[in-house]
C-alpha cells in the first residue's frame, strides 16, 4: 500500500462529534498517565522499546494522546496518516520494535473502553482500530527508501 492509499482509507473515518472529542480530551493526561503505568509495568517492556527509553515512551504515550485529540477535533486523514508513518520511521530509530504500537494502542483502547462512556468510545474506536489495522503499513512506509525515494543506505 502507499502512501496516497493510506490516506484514502483513513478519509472513510467519521470525525467523532464535539462531545465525544472534548471528552477525550479532557481526559487526555489522565489516560496518559495510566497508558504509561500499565505499559512500564509490563515485563517485556524492554524488548517493546529498547533499552534505556522509558522516558521516551512515556511522552510518546502523552504525544500520542494529544495527537489523537486533535484529529478528533480536526478530522484530517493527511495529517493523521503522514504523522503515523512519521512516529514509526523516528521511534524505530531509536529503538523501538514494531510490536510496541500494538501493545500500546490495545492498551490505549483498553483503557478508553473502561473510562469512557459507551457512545463516546464507540465514536473514537475506528480511529484506533484503523491505526492499529495499519502497523504493517506503517512499519513498511517508514523505511528511509519510502519515505524518500532518493535515499542511498551507506551500508549498500
Amino acid at each position: 500500500m502507499d502512501l496516497k492509499t493510506l490516506i484514502a482509507s483513513a478519509e472513510e473515518l467519521v470525525q467523532p462529534s464535539e462531545y465525544a472529542a472534548n471528552e477525550f480530551c479532557f481526559r487526555i493526561d489522565s489516560f496518559a498517565e495510566e497508558l504509561n503505568r500499565i505499559m512500564l509495568s509490563r515485563p517485556d517492556i524492554e524488548r517493546l522499546i529498547g533499552p534505556d527509553n522509558s522516558a521516551m515512551m512515556e511522552n510518546n504515550s502523552r504525544n500520542f494522546l494529544r495527537f489523537m485529540g486533535s484529529i478528533f477535533i480536526h478530522t484530517d486523514a493527511g495529517v493523521l496518516a503522514h504523522t503515523a508513518v512519521w512516529a514509526f520511521q523516528t521511534y524505530l530509530s531509536h529503538g523501538f520494535h514494531v510490536t510496541y504500537w500494538p501493545a500500546n494502542i490495545d492498551t490505549t483502547i483498553r483503557i478508553l473502553k473502561k473510562d469512557l462512556p459507551e457512545p463516546v468510545f464507540l465514536e473514537l474506536y475506528p480511529f484506533f482500530l484503523w491505526l492499529v489495522v495499519h502497523i504493517p503499513v506503517f512499519a513498511e512506509l517508514s523505511e528511509p527508501e519510502k519515505i524518500n525515494p532518493g535515499y542511498i543506505s551507506l551500508s549498500q
